[in-house]
């Protein structure tokens, strides 16, 4: 364990001007950032007597092995440098605001040329506009359901639409008026997004404008003797009055503001917003995070700003967690340096912002309604979170006793094979953290060479742990420089635990290759599927953990992990070497055109759905050569009822350049799209069970 003694900047070297600092643990990971006012007086109190520290303070500390500080203007380039180097390094022992659910948001997708009112949940995404969050889906649903009536928007998958336009023929909702049908061409492009943005401008607040125009056309209709237009605008603005009760007017005076409130503990602390838009509550979120030492309210207001509003689109004016800036925030407690936050906030917003604590009246009493849901908020996750950090707690220390390893594996690796008849051999690389899975360091693997389960084991792990000593000599020898400019190494951190899916020939492989590139200190075991017995290298039986271990309970999550990401990107494979096979014998189409193809369209069934005319706009393909290639692609007679499910999956897979290339070696970063995985069921687990589909991109 590094003593904090052995990397404390010489006396006077730190300066006392404000600015930004980071601790790196001995592999150069950054694993905390912080700002000051003065950088001297701030990190002299790191340096202290270490057992008067937070426990959390202490083992960041005890862990780090290095401290760098970057000396800024104002407090304001502090705070958005801050910012900037938690989002790009992710420091472990930062403040991390995690959702204590997924809240539900009420979506519409403007970035598409019909935009679509939906339920989305999960991490927000560009071009699309969020109300809400709301606390349960069927809240969305019923608003839906009654604004559909005045606003008559889409709200159909792309499936459903492609399939109404097909036949000619709208779905129910569009006969019984709650959708204007653009499928069938009802009504243009133009005018259905005129729909969808009044739709946008009735749920941002703007509804006493909606209420007077359509009263004001009410009356037209009348006078001019359209009764039955009159009719039918007397019943929208019904509705629309319905869904406004539903929103209770919470602040008299119309205001947008966000109410924050916090419970909390010695290491965590809940938080809840209220967000109210014109006078209403139109939404609620609530976050749990870790405190990494001893803070104030103020100091946790301080984070809360930082993180849910920081980064703000300026077009869009939403920030990274998705929150808009208001024009006002209350909150329980002012910051030291509350007037820096008000400057930054009003950059982000563009206007100016108001932050403070109320006192009396509507809002005082709102705040106090937010404090209330916070402490239950926080109750919820105390039962949680005992039995969840016990259960985890205890497998890695249960599996730290069976397999006798030096310490507990906070860092586990599984690497998983998967392949059919030793075609399209693939592999896939999972990473579970203090017992959790950490999706941004999956690695997949296109392997060349391995003809069988043990070869090709033995190539992965052999290029997974090649990489980790050239990126460790590299990391030596540059001093840091790659992560100082942004670029984290892929494979720089070494697990302390190394699973296969396997048995003994796998284990062996495994450790061979370990063997043969000199790496002692990384343990490794296989975890076979038939007996859920757990194998260590050169022992000749298996380790025999109880079915009610919750260390084998982990091997198991960890395990399915890595077959459902392996299987995921095996069926891509196989969809790409489908669409290959198909195109190889059309002529005139050479490999360059085949490129262009596969490039353009990604998949067999889209290849399939495209025209003629959408096949001669790729550079290269004339007509002739078009019709040849939906002739060639054309589906059997005897598959006319469809795909499996499984293979309507690969088909659409994404289509990466470097597998069209079909490069020797492949290691690729994914970003998934997918939530994380639940805890397995207890007894044996299903392979493959959860397959679903991962969007990646290709790491240079």
């Amino acid at each position: 364990m590094p003593d904090p003694s052995t990397y404390r900047p010489a006396v006077g070297s730190i300066p006392e001007s404000p600015g930004v600092y980071k601790f790196r643990d001995p592999n150069g990971r950054v694993i905390y950032v912080g700002k000051a006012k003065s950088l001297r007086q701030r990190l002299n109190s790191y340096f202290a007597d270490v057992a008067g520290l937070h426990p959390r303070t202490r083992q960041m500390v005890t862990t780090a092995a290095g401290v760098e500080w970057t000396v800024v203007g104002t407090e304001v380039e502090a705070l958005q440098l801050e910012y900037n180097w938690i989002k790009e390094f992710d420091p472990r022992f930062n403040v991390r605001y995690r959702d204590d659910k997924s809240y539900p948001s009420l979506a519409v997708t403007l970035n598409e040329e019909y935009p679509r009112l939906q339920v989305m949940r999960g991490p927000k995404k560009k071009g699309v506009r969020y109300f809400g969050p709301y606390a349960h889906a069927w809240a969305i649903r019923e608003t839906l359901d009654t604004l559909t009536r005045v606003f008559p928007a889409r709200t159909c998958s792309t499936g459903v639409f492609k399939r109404a336009g097909q036949i000619g023929r709208p779905c129910l909702l569009g006969y019984i008026g709650k959708c204007a049908a653009p499928c069938v061409g009802r009504v243009s492009a133009e005018e259905h997004r005129a729909i969808v943005d009044d739709f946008c401008d009735f749920m941002a607040g703007r509804t006493d404008l909606m209420v007077r125009r359509l009263e004001r056309e009410m009356a037209e209709a009348a006078e001019a003797m359209e009764y039955e237009r009159a009719a039918r605008l007397r019943d929208d603005l019904g509705a629309l009055k319905r869904a406004m009760e539903k929103q209770a007017v919470v602040l008299g005076d119309g205001t947008d503001a966000d109410v924050v409130a916090f419970a909390q503990d010695e290491l965590e602390a809940a938080v809840q917003v209220f967000h109210v838009r014109g006078g209403r509550v139109r939404g609620q979120r609530g976050w749990i995070i870790d405190k990494v030492e001893e803070v104030t309210t103020g100091e946790l207001v301080e984070q809360f700003l930082l993180q849910v509003y920081g980064g703000v689109d300026e077009a869009t004016g939403v920030g990274e967690a998705g929150e808009a800036v208001p024009k006002e925030v209350l909150v329980p407690e002012l910051p030291d340096d509350a007037d820096v936050y008000e400057d930054l906030l009003s950059e982000l917003r563009g206007s100016r912002v108001s932050l403070r604590v109320p006192q009396r009246g509507d809002k005082r009493s709102l705040m106090e309604t937010v404090e209330r849901n916070a402490k239950e908020a926080f109750a919820r996750h105390r039962v949680k979170r005992s039995s969840d950090l016990t259960a985890r707690s205890l497998a890695l220390s249960e599996l730290q006793e069976a397999l006798e390893l030096p310490e507990a594996p906070l860092r586990i690796e599984c690497i998983d094979v998967s392949h059919v008849q030793q075609t399209n051999v693939v592999a896939s690389m999972v990473v579970f953290e203090d017992g959790l899975a950490k999706k941004s360091d999956y690695r997949r693997f296109s392997v060349q060479h391995g003809t069988d389960d043990t070869a090709a084991m033995a190539e992965v792990v052999r290029r997974r742990f090649a990489r980790h000593l050239k990126e460790e000599a590299d990391r030596r020898d540059e001093q840091g420089v790659a992560a100082e400019e942004g670029r984290p190494r892929r494979f720089a951190y070494p697990p302390n635990l190394l699973v296969v899916d396997g048995g003994a020939p796998q284990v062996a492989a495994a450790a061979r290759s370990l063997d043969e590139l000199g790496i002692v200190d990384v343990a490794v075991c296989g975890l076979a599927k038939r007996m859920e017995e757990v194998w260590l290298p050169g022992e000749s039986d298996p380790v025999v953990l109880p079915r009610t271990s919750e260390a084998l309970y982990l091997l198991q999550r960890v395990r399915d992990e890595a077959h459902r990401f392996a299987i995921t990107y095996h069926r891509q494979k196989r969809s790409v070497s489908m669409l290959v096979s198909l195109l190889d014998d059309v002529p005139g189409l050479g490999e360059t055109r085949r490129k262009a193809l596969m490039k353009q369209f990604g998949s067999l069934k889209r290849l399939r759905a495209a025209t003629v005319d959408e096949l001669v706009a790729v550079p290269g393909i004339g007509r002739r050569t078009a019709e040849a290639v939906l002739a060639a692609v054309a589906e059997p007679a005897a598959d006319a009822a469809g795909p499996a499910a499984g293979d309507a999956v690969a088909e659409d897979a994404v289509v990466e350049d470097a597998v069209v290339e079909e490069p020797v070696v492949e290691e690729t970063v994914v970003e998934s799209t997918t939530a994380p995985a639940g805890p397995a069921e207890r007894g044996t687990p299903r392979p493959g069970a959860g397959d679903t589909a991962e969007v990646g991109r290709v790491a240079s």
